[in-house]
């Protein structure tokens, strides 16, 4: 048990280092307009399939974590403006939004283990990943922030009308980029990992 234990820990860590890697060589986010597109997915869905939800929701967090210290810096100007409004819905934004999405899509993956043998299982399960991480992301971002004089900027120079012609507006062609990317290379990992982990 206690070896066991330590495996996945080790299993764990080295999921968050190849998070915090690839934001630091800048292939997790890629900047694109106001936001980043974001490819940190990836390993959250790896660790939510091979380790379940709990590591997933650790994933998440230290996703959040990084993308909240970029608000506080000021290092992109989406999250300067956010934090200039409210450090408080900044951070549920950023991280317990990514907590909450590392959470179900290791939830996902059980009932999906439970539900199918195919290892199609895999691959719709990484899709949410990214899939959730804009839900929650975005939800959250309209829900507390949608009337400030920042984000009604964006909506007037983007020509959106309403909440949901903004998030399809200017999330709408990066959403589906990670979505594809993450369901193809986040499924075909987390099913490599986790036939070598069961042997």
């Amino acid at each position: 048990m206690k070896n066991s234990k330590i495996k996945v820990m080790t299993q764990l860590a080295l999921l968050i280092a190849i998070e915090i890697v690839m934001k630091l060589v800048g292939l997790g986010s890629v900047p694109v307009g106001p936001l980043y597109m974001s490819f940190l997915t990836v390993p959250i869905a790896v660790g939510a399939i091979v380790l379940g939800p709990l590591a997933g929701a650790l994933l998440g967090a230290a996703f959040g974590l990084m993308s909240f210290y970029d608000a506080v810096m000021g290092a992109s100007a989406m999250g300067a403006a956010l934090m200039a409004n409210s450090p408080f819905h900044t951070f549920i934004t950023c991280v317990i939004t990514r907590i909450l999405m590392g959470l179900c899509v290791g939830l996902i993956f059980k009932a999906l283990k439970k539900a199918m043998k195919s290892n199609i299982r895999y691959f719709i399960a990484a899709f949410f990943a990214p899939a959730l991480n804009t839900l929650f992301f975005m939800g959250y971002l309209c829900f507390a922030f949608y009337q400030s004089e920042y984000v009604q900027s964006l909506c007037t120079a983007l020509n959106a009308t309403n909440p949901i012609a903004f998030v399809c507006l200017l999330v709408g062609f990066q959403a589906v980029v990670e979505a594809v990317v993450c369901c193809l290379v986040g499924g075909l990992v987390s099913k490599t990992v986790d036939s070598i982990v069961n042997k």
